[in-house]
Parts: structure tokens; C-alpha cells; sequence
């Protein structure tokens, strides 16, 4: 079992070094396609997702990631036009610890309803392996694009630190 979880991974990983080999340009969709794509194999297989509870799981699952990446999108914009338009730092600062504890908590609602739907569809060991299936995959992800940036800057290549 433990072979089949390093070859996944490390498909997974060869799989994204193509999809992020220019850390200059923003992701396409193609790359954000593929990311999406890799992410719904490695939860399927963390999940062990039969047919039928794939099949119930899928719409619920990205009906979720829709909504938080809508609440990050708007936490972004947020933070981007209080950038231009604030002038006092400290009342920005102020601003932001505001912004975000309504943000973690608007965030928390999203999770403990999705919970609730995850549970209706899924068995109560599978759907409780959700949130944690979700953050091994990112944080895969990160140590994967964290150690290309390295390499890049032990090769002598062009390295870009993002705003």
C-alpha cells in the first residue's frame, strides 16, 4: 500500500514539474485544469471512492471548492484595493485582523456545512478524511513547487520571489 501511495505521489509530482516549469507567468487554465484534475485522483485513491459514492461525492466536492475559492478570491480583492486606497498603516493593519477573522469564520461555516453534506454522501470514516485528504494534497504541492524554486535558484536561474 505504501509503493502504490509513493507512486501516486511521485506521478503527481512529475505530472505538475510540467505544469510549473515558468514560475513567471500566472497558472493557465490548463495548468489549474490539471492541478484540479490530479487533486480529484489523489483524493479519490486517499478516499478509496467507490463508483456510486464518486458519483455523489464529485458535484457536493466542487460545489465546496467553489465556494472557498470564491471567499479567497474576495479576501484577495479585499486586501488588493484597501492596498491602493489606505494610507494610515496602522488603520489598514487594524482592518485586515478584522477582515480576516470574519473571513476565518465565514471560512469555518463553509467547512462545518460541507461536513454535513460530505457526511450524507459518504461514509462517516471517508468523509471525515476529506479536509485532511484535501491539505496533504496541498501541502504536497507546496513542498513540490517549494523545491523547484530551490533547485532554480541552486542551478543559477532566474528567481522571482511573487509579490
Amino acid at each position: 500500500m505504501k509503493r502504490l501511495n509513493f507512486k501516486i505521489i511521485g506521478i503527481v509530482l512529475l505530472m505538475l514539474t510540467s505544469a510549473f516549469t515558468q514560475a513567471q507567468k500566472p497558472p493557465s487554465d490548463e495548468a489549474t485544469e490539471k492541478i484540479k484534475t490530479l487533486q480529484m485522483q489523489y483524493l479519490s485513491q486517499k478516499l478509496n471512492l467507490s463508483a456510486d459514492e464518486a458519483e455523489k461525492f464529485w458535484p457536493v466536492y466542487k460545489n465546496y471548492t467553489k465556494e472557498v475559492e470564491t471567499l479567497i478570491a474576495e479576501r484577495h480583492s479585499r486586501r488588493q484595493q484597501d492596498k491602493i486606497t489606505e494610507s494610515d498603516p496602522d488603520d489598514l493593519a487594524r482592518r485586515n485582523m478584522d477582515n480576516d477573522l470574519g473571513y476565518e469564520k465565514r471560512m469555518y461555516d463553509i467547512r462545518s456545512r460541507y461536513t454535513n453534506e460530505f457526511q450524507r454522501v459518504l461514509p462517516a470514516r471517508k468523509a471525515g478524511a476529506v479536509f485532511k485528504s484535501e491539505r496533504e494534497f496541498r501541502n504536497i504541492m507546496i513542498n513540490h513547487l517549494n523545491n523547484q524554486r530551490l533547485n532554480r535558484i541552486n542551478q543559477g536561474g532566474n528567481f522571482r520571489k511573487r509579490p
